[in-house]
């Protein structure tokens, strides 16, 4: 294998000849570049040897689904990864054009323990990436993305036989039978379904259809110029457009789907956005009480309310906080045998009878309909608005140098953990429990928190709360607790959000 290079500039002969490979690119639990700029299609086809390389090494079968998402460029980096996989000696399984849940569920349905999927999720065009797993429903973590990285930054890929290359015809088929065979909705319901132009207006649209519900699309034209936005639940443009569509159609709800479908949003009957972590709150309110005694996990970033809803507690539900990012929730959720996991960001992991554990924005569009089905004569705002109060404020992102995050971070949970050992209080609440997953989750007696962790993307920290009590709570909270503490430490800049 040839040792990929970093300093390497397009229309030259070294670019055409050496894979290009920033190692920036290998995030904690996925890989992704800015294509031609960061990697080349070289880089590319190394990091296909190299995860061939690595399976092998850790001794799983050499049987992996590939798929692509709708891209002008996503073909050519998927056929890249399939050269370097071919190389080191895969079975090559190729699905075509595919959502991430898709692959996901090949990997099940065509019994290959791997996946690789070629996609750049709801990020700008120019951005290309691969999400990759060894062992179905997880996706790598730090670990396994570390290892990966090594092999092929130092190229040592190793190419072996028995490559082989299987198209997979008409898989988009199979999947849709599969999202939609446990969701027949009986109530009349008129969804509008917006895909930003993104891979899953060939997807999503249709299953819901199956599903019995009224279908009114929204930017469901398979178009990688993305026109209006990226294909972004989170996204303010998308939603605004989501929420005026409900307005003028007298829609029920409106689910968005980011670039790869393994993301939805929600949008109620009101043009209202709802959180996906009171969103989670709904659906866990719902299916505890088809399924007692569940557990879920939610991310750290997500309410509250999850500790202290009646609702949860009469059910017998118990609810884990782990670490923010959907390979976490996913290995979290797997590991407890939970019912469900839910992150803030809109990844939704529904393990058996719901779904398969891995996140799936259609499979989670049908648990919301599910919800509403089981709620006939209820809509989505008055099922919102039966859910506790609680005040959460935006995420605030200090600026804190790469270099310097997680030491600086890590003085700051040892602080709070001191002050809960020692019986301490914020703005005259005890300290109930202190989460320390990737920086510290503190929580108060009355069900308010705070939470301060690093950024696994970006040079800067985290910083949320939340209170049970008032709007001027939370801000109390923040100004008051939060923001004079993290003063104290000169490697932390200003806050680039106020509350």
């Amino acid at each position: 294998m040839i040792k990929p290079r970093q300093d390497l500039r397009p229309n030259t002969a070294e670019y055409e000849t050496i894979p290009l490979v920033k190692p920036t690119g290998f995030r904690e639990y996925d890989a992704r570049w800015i294509l031609e700029k960061e990697i080349n299609l070289l880089g590319i086809q190394a990091l296909g040897l190299g995860l061939a390389t690595y399976v092998h090494e850790i001794g799983v079968q050499p049987r992996i689904v590939v798929g692509h998402d709708y891209r002008s460029y996503s073909l050519s980096v998927k056929q890249a990864l399939t050269l370097g996989l071919l190389e080191g000696g895969m079975e090559v399984l190729d699905i075509g054009l595919a959502l991430s849940p898709t692959a996901y569920f090949a990997q099940f349905a065509l019994q290959a323990p791997c996946v690789a999927m070629v996609t750049a999720s709801h990020n700008e065009n120019g951005w290309t990436g691969v999400k990759m797993g060894a062992k179905a429903p997880l996706t790598f973590g730090p670990d396994e993305i570390g290892r990966l990285k090594d092999i092929v930054l130092n190229g040592e890929g190793v190419a072996r036989t028995g490559g082989r290359l299987e198209r997979v015809e008409d898989f988009r088929e199979k999947y849709l039978d599969e999202v939609t065979a446990k969701v027949k909705v009986s109530r009349p319901i008129k969804v509008v379904a917006a895909c930003g132009n993104g891979t899953a207006g060939a997807f999503a649209p249709e299953a819901l259809r199956r599903m019995g519900v009224e279908v009114i699309e929204m930017d469901t034209d398979l178009d990688y110029t993305f026109p209006k936005y990226n294909p972004n639940p989170e996204d303010h443009h998308m939603l605004m457009q989501m929420a005026a569509r409900v307005r003028e159609t007298g829609a029920d709800l409106a689910l968005g789907f980011d670039g790869d479908g393994d993301r939805c949003g929600v949008v109620d009957d009101t043009g209202e956005e709802i959180f996906a972590d009171k969103i989670g709150l709904m659906l866990a309110r719902d299916l505890s009480a088809l399924h007692p005694d569940a557990t879920f996990v939610v991310d750290v970033k997500s309410t509250g309310l999850y500790k202290t809803d009646e609702v949860l507690k009469a059910n017998g539900a118990d609810t884990v906080y782990w670490k923010t990012g959907h390979s976490y929730i996913k290995r979290k959720t797997a590991e407890l045998g939970a019912l469900a996991g839910f992150e803030k960001s809109g990844h939704f992991f529904f393990n058996d009878p719901i779904g398969r554990g891995y996140d799936d924005g259609i499979v989670a569009a049908g648990a919301v309909l599910a919800m509403l089905d089981r709620n006939p004569g209820k809509k989505l705002s008055e099922l919102k608005a039966a859910l506790p109060d609680a005040w959460t404020s935006m995420t605030m992102s200090p600026h804190c140098d790469d270099e310097l995050k997680y030491e600086v971070l890590s003085r700051i949970v040892a602080e709070y953990e001191a002050l809960a050992a020692s019986g301490g209080s914020i703005l005259g609440r005890k300290i109930v429990e202190a989460i320390t997953v990737n920086g510290v989750r503190v929580h108060l007696e009355d069900g308010s928190w705070v939470l301060v962790r690093a950024s696994s993307n970006k040079p800067e920290l985290v910083v949320v709360v939340e209170s049970m009590r008032s709007e001027d709570d939370m801000r109390d909270l923040f100004h008051q607790e939060v923001k004079p503490r993290l003063a104290a430490y000169p490697e932390i800049g200003d806050y680039n959000q106020t509350v």
